[in-house]
């Protein structure tokens, strides 16, 4: 049996993409409480979330938005795939904890705060998740731009999300994008 480069290439991708969602879900969490969501996009659903990231840009940036969601739309629409990982929009309950800067949990929910731990634990998820690719030889970036379009889709609601994009080629294509935003 013959496999083309190609054919492995992509297989690389999908084969990291689960070991980071492998990663994110093993990830420590804030007061032993698992509230992430990984999802993985290829195909039409790549290409949608490519779509509202740049409905995003021309909503907030105006005739700018190709310095920065234009690009990483680009970006998105040339990688192989895009993992997801999202944290939910809740309070994690640590007591004594006081790191959203409001006396407690019932404060900050009352004052319309976000949990601090929201953020914690999706940074350190995201962090084993591309230590992961990178383990895999896969090239990614994550992406705020990428987060905000997938909070405003279907499957986004309620979850504070970062994008990473996933690909192999010859060249990383996320290293020389041109463009910067403001």
């Amino acid at each position: 049996m013959l496999y083309r480069g190609e054919e492995m290439e992509e297989r690389a991708v999908l084969q990291a993409a689960a070991e980071m969602c492998a990663a994110a879900r093993t990830a420590p969490k804030a007061h032993g409480k698992d509230t992430l969501r990984t999802v993985v996009l290829i195909g039409d659903e790549k290409e949608e979330l490519a779509r509202v990231m740049e409905r995003i840009g021309e909503r907030e940036m105006g005739d700018k938005a190709w310095t920065w969601y234009g690009r990483d739309a680009a970006n998105v629409r040339a990688a192989g795939a895009v993992v997801l990982i999202g944290a939910e929009k809740k309070s994690r309950g640590v007591p004594h904890c006081g790191c959203c800067n409001f006396a407690d949990c019932a404060a900050c929910r009352r004052a319309g705060g976000t949990c601090a731990f929201v953020f914690i634990d999706l940074g350190i998820a995201v962090s084993s998740a591309v230590s992961a690719a990178s383990r895999r030889m896969v090239d990614s970036r994550v992406m705020y731009s990428v987060g905000k379009a997938a909070a405003e889709m279907a499957f986004g609601a309620g979850f504070s999300w970062l994008g990473v994009p996933l690909s192999v080629s010859g060249k990383n294509i996320f290293f020389d994008r041109g463009v910067v935003h403001d």
